[in-house]
């Protein structure tokens, strides 16, 4: 039985660091099987941080270069971390960190160069899982129900709070799956004004109040009205989001409180949609499923026909470096990694570029 030693790395949109799981993946029985055997997760400096979210407005020639130096800094992050803890490591597998993401010009860039990373790792690398998919038509994204599909099917929908939401399930014998809209994006913009990194339990939140008026604005986004396959992105905040939290007088609690219930509405929608059975499980990961707040409003929203379900900590905030990892394993087999029932691309793929250092 093959094992796979894989270190996958993540950043998300949230911008709230580098996260790097240490796993294990093989198959038995058909099924594949894994474990996260050690974790870091690396906060990063208030200049990188703000170098990766003004990414987007970047000249070309200062974008190619954060390219490089984002890579390098990954690569020096992952030699540290395979040091400290004496990891054995086949390959690294990494997300990078998404500065463009409009699929329907063609366009999704994912910071992060390979070559740097693998160069200063001294390990394989492999990274860049969304180009493949966009020029096949498809959204490059949401890629992690690969990982809902192989590894969480015992759920029947899988749900990620990140910096936006997502969601993943079977349908007609077909994994399903799509950017529902916001989660902490809106949050963490808010929280960062009066100088929190985010809210932590959901506190804040829970002590505010509903504004009407902000959450029928929010609910009459456009976005909500297109059909699947769809996904979003930090673009859509800044030019949708933004200027309504902006032109708000309301107290930040207030903000964060109608957000949350405006978020958990959202959700709770898209999952009555599919709901096909009388009782069912949704599987929330992500740092959203660590604000208590979010958690019990979403159940309270959804009713007892859903059953919300929060694992332990290290599952909710690695699953996606996890994803990535057994992404990079089924590139190296040449499976399938990225599903065009989810994309809406014109087939599966089998996507990520490879690197060796040099």
């Amino acid at each position: 039985m093959k094992v796979y030693k894989v270190l996958g790395l993540m950043s998300g949109t949230s911008l709230d660091g580098l996260d790097l799981a240490y796993c294990h993946l093989w198959q038995s029985n058909d099924q594949w099987e894994f474990s996260i055997e050690k974790i870091k997760d690396v906060s990063y400096d208030p200049e990188l941080k703000n170098s990766l979210k003004n990414a987007i407005y970047l000249p070309e020639d200062e974008h190619d270069q954060l390219h490089r130096d984002y890579g390098l800094w990954l690569g020096n992050q992952s030699k540290a971390f395979i040091e400290a803890e004496h990891l054995e490591v086949d390959f690294i597998a990494s997300h990078g960190h998404t500065s463009h993401h409009r699929p329907e010009d063609g366009i999704t860039f994912q910071l992060g160069d390979g070559q740097s990373l693998a160069n200063a790792s001294g390990a394989q690398v492999i990274c860049d899982f969304r180009t493949k998919d966009v020029s096949l038509g498809g959204q490059g994204a949401p890629l992690v129900p690969i990982g809902d599909q192989l590894l969480f099917h015992d759920y029947d929908f899988c749900l990620n709070l990140g910096g936006i939401s997502n969601m993943s399930f079977e349908k007609d014998g077909k994994r399903v799956a799509y950017d529902i809209g916001l989660a902490n994006m809106p949050l963490n913009h808010i929280t960062q004004k009066i100088g929190l990194d985010y809210d932590e339990d959901g506190k804040l939140a829970r002590s505010g109040r509903l504004d009407e008026a902000l959450l029928l604005k929010l609910n009459q986004l456009e976005y909500y009205k297109l059909p699947y396959p769809k996904s979003t992105g930090y673009e859509w905040f800044t030019e949708r989001i933004v200027p309504l939290i902006e032109a708000s007088n309301l107290q930040k609690i207030d903000l964060l409180h109608t957000f949350i219930h405006h978020n958990c509405e959202q959700i709770a929608i898209e999952v009555r949609k599919h709901v096909i059975k009388p009782q069912n499980k949704l599987f929330v990961t992500g740092g959203g499923a660590l604000n208590h707040f979010f958690v019990e409003t979403l159940q309270a929203k959804l009713g007892s026909s859903v059953e919300v379900v929060v694992t332990n900590k290290t599952l909710i905030a690695f699953k996606e470096a996890l994803v990535f990892a057994l992404m990079g394993v089924l590139r190296l087999e040449n499976k399938t990694n990225v599903l065009s029932s989810v994309t809406g691309a014109a087939e599966d793929s089998c996507s990520g570029e490879i690197f060796f250092p040099k």
